[in-house]
């Protein structure tokens, strides 16, 4: 390496020198060992390699690969939402950086951070000579050297830097086997250098960055010396750097993590962190606070308030030990905080479930291990076609004008006609499918009233009868629901239910009734399941299938199965699982304190998403061990022993930092279609669509979630019925289509910028109603 010295001198000493090194022409490969999908994918046919200073942040190098693109290619690419014009990788010891040679020609390999365990980039230096080849592995070398150390690498000697050339290790058995820890990072005591896997390792990582930004304001809100202390472990502390994309220790040193109860006996906690000069952090434990753990690094992320800034937060604790401890603590108090009982008076059963809430990385039982992504590949490879290159011609002398002071609210989605129906105020409007994936406005029912005249704005809604009606839930009149005929636009007919007995919530009578004649539903009042017979006389309910619970079960939202068995919610937090009305419970999952906003179930009753303002919990209901192992919990009652692992669905803290708004999901739904197997969910929050994958979410990988900014806030989401491509959205004030391709994955750019293919009224259409 010392031929290079002189050469060295002359590119790193310059500060000034953006560039370090450059290789003018090569290929981009993302290589999967093992995967069932191509196992060499060229990402770009012609490259550039360069090793680029970090702006700002001294010490810090990156990798970066650029597209070069063809004659005309550019061109073609200047109308597309987004470019994948290059890939930056933070260079350090995490990469697992090594070289070789692919078909004669040199060739640069590291790790795919974002991406499973054992998947790697591989750049084809093509015609490259060996002295430039091994110079631009001196100078990832040190780059490496210096993010480590946080010192120039100039008077560095070449024996320093072999610590960071990569040896292959012999794979273990069991899983997660094959990965090799970076070297020295075992023995070197140094904590950030693990948190790049902090938050969930089969996902994109956040990008650790040593050096300390302006620090954030110091949460200190009380002294918590003299206060009850819960439990109390050493770690470090991290702040998510906005601009650097990372996080970065906000203390040098290990700091004390604790919880600690602000006032005895009033199940009041907060989360403290402290140093010797006192308090650091003083956050107040709530679901709120986005907790995530991830016990591959022994870490917890979180997010914060902080006057209209959501802060990301990681704290990394010193062993597994350690982290165990902390968790368990945490989740007990958090328990407590939204019970107001102590936690020691639930049943083993419940502690256990609520305990395992919180763990992550835990694949689902019965899930095969390969999933044919090929769609996936095509998809990514396709351009994105969302942007029509014509407008629409102007529809607005047809259109009635806008109704002043209302905004959209509800969306249900046609089963037969091809229809999108939006509450806006006490009108509906009626949305159409084209051809072209896309929705126009077609009709506006006006002016919802009852038989008797009376206008009302609908609490609720649900398709009936092929189609053919709307059953309309009205907010002055609990007791009764109305039957709308869609057709003639016009209420038509009042369905007195009972006088002693409300109608909170309602479902159809099995998932797939509404695409039949099927007249009868589900209804639900706070503490009662009943069926609803609009064909027989006087009250409407079905005296023989009413069942009246515990009063103040607070019942939140019901969803059936393609059987007709149901799942219902509370506000409690807690799900009851039925095989018919009348009954009592199979199964009843205790709550973890979070109210349920709404409920979703797979075809077969298989899956489970219960919708928390903060988090969707997802529950297998497989009977895994037992007398009845192998039936589902709608028919049997798990072993007390053996309940499920509720699994949550959250947001990273990272990208909530970006999206800079609290969480407030909007009830998720899976994709559905008779003879249509479930692959996705999707929800919102502000102005988010959020869609998970959930092949791979049944996998364990919990964060695998792709996302689309608006303008405008979403009020609700759900897929086309039949297709798990198409995606309608209700914004305020507008309605939409979407194709799930077009969500990107989440990254400051996807999260923070602005909508651009609102351009085209192609893609969109105002509402005018």
């Amino acid at each position: 390496m010392n031929i290079f010295k002189s050469l060295l001198g002359k590119v790193w000493q310059d500060p000034n020198a953006a560039e370090v090194v450059k290789i003018e022409m090569g290929q981009l490969y993302l290589v999967r060992p093992g995967n069932i999908r191509s196992s060499r994918e060229c990402i770009y046919n012609e490259a550039i390699a360069t090793i680029r200073r970090v702006p700002a942040l001294e010490h810090n190098f990156q990798l970066v690969i650029t597209r070069v693109y063809e004659d005309g290619d550019q061109e073609l690419l200047e109308d597309e939402d987004e470019t994948d014009e290059e890939r930056v990788f933070l260079i350090s010891e995490e990469l697992e950086f090594r070289s070789g040679v692919t078909d004669d020609e040199p060739t640069f390999i590291w790790r795919d951070l974002d991406g499973d365990v054992d998947e790697l980039y591989e750049f084809v230096a093509s015609g490259t000579n060996e002295p430039t080849r091994v110079f631009f592995e001196t100078c990832m070398y040190r780059a490496m050297y210096e993010r480590k150390y946080k010192a120039s690498a100039d008077n560095t000697k070449d024996s320093a830097l072999d610590q960071f050339i990569w040896q292959p290790v012999v794979k273990a058995r069991g899983k997660g086997g094959n990965r090799k820890a970076p070297k020295n990072q075992q023995d070197s005591g140094d904590l950030s250098s693990g948190l790049q896997d902090s938050v969930d390792d089969s996902t994109a990582q956040p990008q650790v960055m040593p050096t300390k930004p302006a620090s954030p304001a110091v949460r200190v809100s009380f002294a918590s010396s003299s206060l009850p202390t819960v439990t109390s472990e050493e770690g470090q502390l991290f702040f998510w750097n906005l601009e650097a994309e990372g996080f970065v220790a906000e203390r040098e040193g290990v700091v004390v993590a604790k919880i600690v109860e602000r006032t005895p006996g009033d199940f009041n906690y907060w989360f403290i962190v402290t140093d010797k000069d006192g308090d650091i952090v003083s956050h107040k434990i709530s679901s709120d606070m986005n907790p995530r753990w991830a016990p591959k690094t022994s870490s917890l992320t979180w997010n914060y308030s902080n006057h209209g800034r959501y802060d990301s937060w990681a704290l990394q604790l010193t062993s597994p030990e350690a982290y165990n401890a902390f968790k368990t603590a945490f989740a007990q108090c958090l328990w407590e905080t939204l019970h107001g009982i102590a936690f020691r008076k639930a049943k083993p059963d419940e502690q256990a479930y609520v305990i395992s809430s919180t763990t992550e990385d835990v694949e689902m039982r019965d899930v095969e291990d390969e999933v044919d992504d090929e769609e996936e590949v095509e998809s990514e490879l396709d351009p994105d076609e969302e942007a029509s290159e014509e407008e629409e011609e102007d529809e607005e002398d047809d259109s009635p004008p806008q109704l002043q002071g209302e905004r959209n609210s509800q969306l249900t989605i046609g089963y037969k006609g091809d229809r999108s129906y939006v509450v806006r105020g006490n009108n509906i409007g009626v949305f159409s499918h084209s051809r072209d994936d896309q929705v126009k406005y077609y009709a506006t029912i006006s002016k919802i009233s009852t038989p008797k005249g009376k206008e009302f704005k609908p609490r609720e809604v649900m398709l009936h009868d092929q189609d053919t009606k709307m059953v309309l839930m009205n907010p002055s009149d609990p007791h009764s629901l109305f039957s709308m005929d869609i057709e003639r636009g016009k209420v038509v007919e009042e369905w007195k239910i009972h006088e002693d007995i409300s109608v909170d919530h309602m479902a159809p009578d099995n998932k797939f009734a509404q695409t039949t004649r099927e007249q009868t539903l589900v209804g639900a009042s706070h503490n009662a399941l009943f069926r609803v017979d609009p064909r027989i006389s006087g009250n409407k309910m079905v005296e023989s299938q009413y069942k009246q619970y515990v009063s103040k079960n607070k019942f939140s939202g019901v969803a059936t199965t393609a059987s007709g068995k149901l799942a219902v919610a509370s506000e409690k937090g807690d799900i009851r699982l039925f095989d018919t009305i009348g009954k009592n419970a199979k199964t009843a999952l205790p709550p973890l304190g979070d109210p349920i906003l709404g409920i979703d179930v797979t075809a077969s009753g298989r899956w489970i998403v219960a919708t928390t303002k903060t988090y969707l919990l997802l529950i297998d209901t497989l009977i895994g061990e037992g007398r009845y192992a192998g039936n589902l919990g709608f028919d049997r009652s798990f072993p007390a022993n053996a309940k499920p692992m509720p699994r949550r669905l959250q947001l990273r803290s990272e990208h909530v930092a970006y999206m800079n708004h609290d969480i407030s999901f909007s009830v998720a739904r899976f994709n559905q279609g008779e003879g249509q197997e479930e692959n996705a969910i999707v929800t919102a929050t502000g102005q988010y669509v959020i869609a998970w994958d959930f092949a791979k979410v049944k996998k364990g990988q919990l964060d695998k979630y792709e996302i689309k900014k608006y303008e405008d806030m979403v009020v609700q989401d759900n897929f086309k019925f039949g297709d798990d491509k198409q995606i309608i959205v209700a914004l305020q004030n507008n309605v939409l289509a979407i194709n799930k391709k077009n969500l990107k994955r989440p990254t400051r750019v996807s999260l923070a910028a602005p909508m651009s293919s609102l351009r085209s009224r192609s893609s969109i259409v105002d509402s005018p109603y």
